[in-house]
């Protein structure tokens, strides 16, 4: 058994550096966060603009922060699967397309709990 390393500032700030790292390839690399990333800037600014109430945003952010673990995850689960079957696999396929189907369970929820926070301020627009 691995004993571990005592704990060192400098390297909690290089996990940090890694964790960064990765945002910025997903953002770089994936065309679905490009989506979650524009996503996000219209809850934010619609949030904004109807000036919801503080139990509003907990919910919102919650949604939102959902979403992009699991574009993450789902991103960093696929890159596995490439390295460890580079060529196709329906096993290895019906896994990605399982973290796949994640992701839009995460953005379909986080789209009912959009709607039903913002539908009132529409509503009363009208």
């Amino acid at each position: 058994m691995k004993k571990s390393d005592p704990f060192s500032p400098h390297a909690r700030l290089k996990s940090f550096a890694y964790a960064f790292a990765g945002i910025g390839f997903m953002l770089r690399t994936q065309h679905n966060a490009w989506l979650h990333a524009a996503a996000t800037i219209g809850v934010v600014a619609a949030g904004l603009a109807c000036e919801v109430r503080p139990e509003e945003w907990r919910w919102l952010f919650a949604a939102v922060t959902i979403v992009w673990v699991v574009e993450a995850v789902n991103t960093a689960f696929e890159h596995l699967c490439n390295v460890v079957s580079p060529q196709h696999h329906p096993e290895v396929e019906k896994a990605k397309d399982v973290a796949a189907g994640a992701v839009l369970i995460a953005a379909l929820g986080a789209a009912a709990i959009g709607a039903s926070i913002f539908a009132p301020y529409a509503m009363a627009s009208l």
